[in-house]
């Protein structure tokens, strides 16, 4: 992306599928090397030059009749992205409303999912890990959304389903902290569901480890001439009892005792299943999809069928903007990854704002001159201890833009018209 002036240009054209809107049943899979060697014309751009073809790793028959997308996680919890092993979800292709999970680079399949009968095809899913348990959140035609997690014996258990659309769901997605997802769909209504957290597994009783301590040997006696002693009288006879009281005493005596069931230790301690989601609401505009998260979690956006980008609230579900410059129907939209500069904001850099502008600069320079040149004395039981505070670096403008373009929470909007809109909100 240029910030001088100067248009924005593509870094890089992937001309991987032939047929009109990707339909050729096909997955395919790209390495970040071979981004340098690809053409940067655009595809209606006039030339001569040769157009380099990226180079196919991988590819998996999958079903594109549903117009479902794909989702992927590392085959192991924190590996990251950059994992070389990971786990591939699309619908299968047989059954519309089964699920199916590959595994790159084998390419074979894994798991096979049917989370129920009555839901109609796969529109949306979502493949993570929570903690240590892998998580699928899926979201069906007829207007569902379930969550199952894989359970220790390979069996998929249904943890969470709610039908609070009307219409089919065209899109979720999980919050950055895995503690909930939204899903939106063909009605007006988007929807806050929670995820369950993982059920623990009942450990078995552990033995007692601790040696057992002998007891000491009996004290020797001494060696003293045998005396006779007297045998102690006989215990005295019992009461004579009623007849009441000897049945009642016989009756107890013949009760079995009760058995206790033994532990096992395969089991695991179920929660029942959710079905409330945590908040509904009524956008009044019908046909949003691509909905995404911003990586802090506090917005997120819709593309509408209506050429409007909507951002809002994540935790309210309130709009709070509504972006609009596409003369028809939007289908894709999606945000910039800003989640590792968040953390270097407000720590005495200034300069940056606290990232709730209206992307317009108001808020540069907040803080700029705080602690320039000054010191800090700190109190101790042995005398004072004096801390320079060192001087901000001075920027020139066009390195305070090209900051901002980095840093900021871009969002990309993308239309039936062929043309990718940039905005900066929030």
């Amino acid at each position: 992306m240029a910030t001088d002036g100067r248009p924005a240009q593509p870094k890089s054209i992937l001309r991987g599928h032939k047929a009109p809107s990707a339909r050729c049943n096909l997955l395919w899979k790209f390495t970040a090397e071979e981004e340098s060697g690809l053409s940067k014309k655009l595809p209606l751009d006039p030339t001569s030059e040769a157009r380099p073809q990226p180079w196919i790793l991988y590819m998996l028959e999958v079903n594109t009749m549903n117009f479902c997308s794909f989702s992927h996680c590392p085959v192991s919890p924190g590996s990251g992205a950059a994992s070389p092993e990971i786990l591939v979800t699309v619908p299968n292709t047989l059954a519309s409303e089964a699920i199916d999970i590959f595994h790159l680079p084998s390419q074979a399949r894994q798991h096979t999912v049917k989370l129920g009968e009555k839901n109609g095809m796969v529109m949306a899913l979502s493949l993570f890990h929570l903690g240590q348990t892998l998580t699928l959140v899926a979201g069906y035609e007829n207007g569902a959304a379930t969550v199952a997690q894989l359970g220790d014996h390979g069996n998929w258990a249904v943890r969470y389903h709610a039908k609070c659309h009307s219409q089919p769901v065209l899109s979720l997605d999980v919050s950055p902290n895995r503690d909930y997802f939204l899903t939106s769909s063909a009605d007006a209504i988007i929807a806050k569901h929670p995820l369950p957290a993982p059920s623990p597994t009942i450990q078995p009783p552990q033995p007692n480890t601790t040696p057992s301590i002998p007891p000491p040997p009996p004290a020797e006696k001494p060696n003293n001439p045998p005396t006779t002693t007297t045998p102690p009288p006989p215990p005295p006879p019992p009461p004579p009892k009623s007849l009441l009281t000897a049945a009642l005493s016989t009756t107890t005596s013949n009760t079995p005792p009760t058995p206790t069931p033994p532990i096992n230790s395969n089991s695991t301690q179920t929660q029942p299943q959710t079905t409330t989601p945590l908040k509904t609401h009524n956008t009044r505009h019908a046909g949003q999809q691509s909905l995404r998260i911003r990586s802090d979690g506090r917005v997120f956006a819709t593309a509408g069928w209506d050429a409007r980008v909507r951002v809002y609230s994540a935790r309210t579900l309130a709009e709070v903007a509504v972006l609009k410059w596409h003369g028809v129907g939007c289908y894709a939209a999606a945000f910039a990854d800003v989640a590792t500069v968040d953390g270097a904001r407000g720590e005495g850099e200034g300069g940056v704002g606290n990232g709730e502008g209206d992307g317009d600069g108001d808020g540069e320079g907040e803080g700029e001159g705080e602690g320039e040149g000054s010191s800090q004395q700190q109190q101790g039981g042995q005398g004072k201890e004096v801390v320079a505070v060192p001087k901000l670096v001075d920027i020139t403008v066009r390195e305070k833009r090209e900051r901002l373009a980095r840093e900021g929470h871009w969002l990309a909007a993308g239309s039936k018209d062929g043309k990718v809109s940039l905005w900066d909100v929030f």
